[in-house]
């Protein structure tokens, strides 16, 4: 898959910055496969991460006009930083990668294994709101094969992360075709955006497909075979 950019010539528009970021957003603009880290991007430990965060989420909250002396309020700052460092977030920190074991491919099992339905929780990079839906995943073994958890472990950690949902579909497939040694491997996500159906458009039956195929999956009519098996039934 070819991820499409759009350069703009801020040069040539009087676009205020804060016009200029809401274009960036709504254009989806990819940079990376790789998810953008500054070089020191983990010298903090979590603890000082959470720390920090903390006090920068009080100060939006308190911007906003709320009342942080009520007891309903006076922990969300703490809640909301420990929750982006320790949960929603934690796929940022290679520390936080998931150990997989291969198994030999005893069976001789040389068909596609296809893990269907995972679900999936992200958050958008351009507003931070939610990506939830559905992830399927296929692979035909090279001689080895892993445990079907892992699977679902995988997509787990690339999705802890902010996320284009170009970006998470190449990732979790360039992980399987590494840690499986096979370019025989698709991955296709089904997700909702919450940055379309809570905000701007508010269209809350739309949702977004991306697919990424290589190796075998590339043939017509083994990729029509994956895509009969994840289909509704």
């Amino acid at each position: 898959m070819k991820q499409n950019g759009t350069a703009l010539n801020t040069t040539d528009n009087n676009l205020s910055l804060t016009e200029l970021e809401d274009l960036l957003g709504e254009q989806h603009i990819g940079t990376s496969y790789d998810t953008p880290l500054r070089a020191d991007a983990f010298e903090l430990a979590d603890h000082e991460k959470i720390k920090i965060i903390t006090g920068h989420f009080r100060e939006i909250m308190e911007t906003l006009g709320l009342d942080l002396t009520d007891d309903s309020l006076n922990g969300t700052p703490g809640r909301v930083a420990k929750m982006f460092v320790k949960e929603i977030f934690s796929g940022l920190n290679p520390a936080n990668k998931p150990q997989i074991t291969l198994f030999d491919n005893k069976y001789q099992y040389n068909q596609m294994l296809v893990e269907k339905n995972i679900t999936l929780y992200s958050n958008c990079e351009h507003h931070f709101v939610p990506i939830i839906g559905k992830a399927h995943i296929a692979y035909i073994s090279s001689g080895k094969v892993i445990g079907l958890s892992k699977l679902n472990r995988i997509v787990q950690y690339y999705s802890q992360r902010p996320q284009v949902q170009e970006r998470l579909t190449i990732q979790i497939a360039n992980e399987l075709k590494t840690i499986l040694e096979t370019d025989d491997v698709a991955v296709v996500i089904d997700a909702a955006h919450l940055c379309v159906s809570s905000r701007g458009i508010k269209d809350v039956n739309s949702s977004t497909v991306t697919a990424e195929y290589s190796g075998a999956f590339l043939d017509k009519v083994t990729k029509e075979e994956f895509l009969q098996y994840i289909r509704p039934m």
